[in-house]
């Protein structure tokens, strides 16, 4: 799930998202380090990467070409594949000063919790200079890897967004030839409603939905920490509408994470949804395609606005090896090295000017270019209490959706959560 606590590893553009609430990445297993080249262990070019990748089958072939263009060796530990073990353990080494790991790999859930912290190095002076920074998507650098002095600690690995997906079947039925406006979306959403079909389907358990509470906040321009912002509770009601008013959603997917939107969305019950990746799933059960299901841009509400996640690297501030490690920052950060994960992981660039390169191909690079190229991005929401301020903004969510509290008092609950959060 890419919920926002425990995600599923979606990064990967294969995207397998995983559980629990976090970004994307690949896998990982164990927690035995490994020197790719016991006679160079000790050599001055030589750091520790405590890596989610170590189980991916092309793991090899990246750290052989990382290796032969950073010209530093890479000694490898696996993180834990379990997201709370692996929160606690980079936890324990960054807050301990534990030297032995030089860079690690981080969620958002772990950069919105450390990058205040005083535990990581900033780049911006050694590895995303103006140049590099000036292609990475601007709102996410800002919302997850830009302390609160301005200082920026992670490189990212790649760009995968929370896209809107619809249903081609049922977009030709409605008449409809795009979805460019609100008003297009909720034409779309009634037209495709009727018959126990709907026109959208959502991930409302309460520890998935902020995802989408926050998705219509910035599409209405509202402020997701700002519940006196009109265009805040006007994205709020219109989720209340799609649910009470039109009834173009249905109230009982409160229950449902992706796993069950996913199934109903591919069984055809739905016309539309938001999800992380490139469509694995859709692939996996045939209902992949331009014909079928697939990616379109997000409509222009107030703007467009779209979420993307990521895996950074980060440098650990009791490193012993920084100049090695900053040469490995710099080759990930680099062109070289944005295609290698492209290549090896399939993760897309984050950076823009990489995404174009003509080695970077596929049917997801029109719609990537285009979101790109017309979407604010931004990273999701969070505070330091993650999990907490996520769960009690989905509870007061699910209440007002069913009609226990009103919109005045989900707006006053919500601001008080955000006040004891931050």
């Amino acid at each position: 799930m890419k919920k926002w606590s425990s995600l599923l590893m979606a990064g990967s553009l294969s995207l397998a998202v995983l559980t629990a609430g976090c970004s994307g990445g690949g896998s990982n297993a164990g927690s035995e380090a490994n020197s790719t080249d016991p006679d160079t262990a000790g050599s001055k070019d030589e750091i520790t990467l405590y890596t989610i990748q170590s189980t991916n089958p092309n793991f090899k072939a990246w750290l052989d070409e990382a290796q032969e263009k950073s010209g530093v060796k890479i000694n490898w530990v696996a993180a834990p594949t379990d997201s709370d073990t692996r929160q606690q353990k980079i936890s324990t080494i960054l807050s301990s000063g534990d030297s032995t790991v030089d860079i690690l790999e981080i969620n958002d859930e772990m950069a919105t919790s450390f990058k205040n912290a005083g535990w990581l190095d900033p780049l911006q002076d050694t590895v995303l200079t103006e140049d590099i920074m000036k292609q990475l998507p601007q709102g996410y650098m800002k919302d997850m890897l830009t302390s609160a002095k301005g200082d920026v600690f992670g490189v990212p690995s790649y760009t995968g967004y929370l896209a809107l997906w619809v249903d081609q079947k049922k977009l030709d039925a409605a008449g409809m030839t795009s979805i460019e406006t609100k008003e297009d979306y909720v034409n779309f959403l009634k037209a495709t409603t009727r018959d126990g079909q709907y026109g959208y389907g959502g991930s409302w358990e309460k520890t998935y939905v902020s995802n989408e509470i926050a998705t219509f906040v910035n599409l209405f321009g509202g402020d997701y920490y700002d519940w006196t912002n009109e265009n805040s509770r006007e994205a709020v009601k219109f989720m209340y509408d799609m649910a009470n008013t039109w009834k173009v959603t249905p109230v009982d997917q409160i229950a449902d994470k992706y796993e069950q939107m996913n199934q109903k969305f591919i069984d055809g019950k739905y016309a539309s949804v938001f999800m992380w990746g490139t469509g694995t799933d859709y692939k996996q059960a045939n209902r992949y395609g331009p014909d079928q299901i697939h990616m379109v841009n997000m409509p222009e509400f107030a703007k467009r606005s779209i979420f993307t996640d990521s895996w950074s690297y980060v440098l650990n501030s009791a490193s012993k090896n920084k100049e090695a490690a900053i040469k490995f920052l710099q080759y990930v950060a680099s062109e070289d090295g944005e295609l290698s994960g492209w290549k090896n992981f399939d993760r897309y660039p984050a950076r823009a000017d990489v995404s174009a390169n003509e080695a970077v191909t596929g049917d997801i690079k029109e719609i990537y270019t285009l979101i790109q190229s017309t979407n604010e991005v931004h990273g999701r929401p969070m505070l330091p209490q993650t999990m907490e301020f996520i769960s009690e903004m989905g509870t007061l969510f699910q209440n007002y959706i069913q009609d226990k509290i009103t919109l005045d008092e989900f707006c006053q609950k919500a601001q008080d959560a955000v006040e004891r959060y931050q």
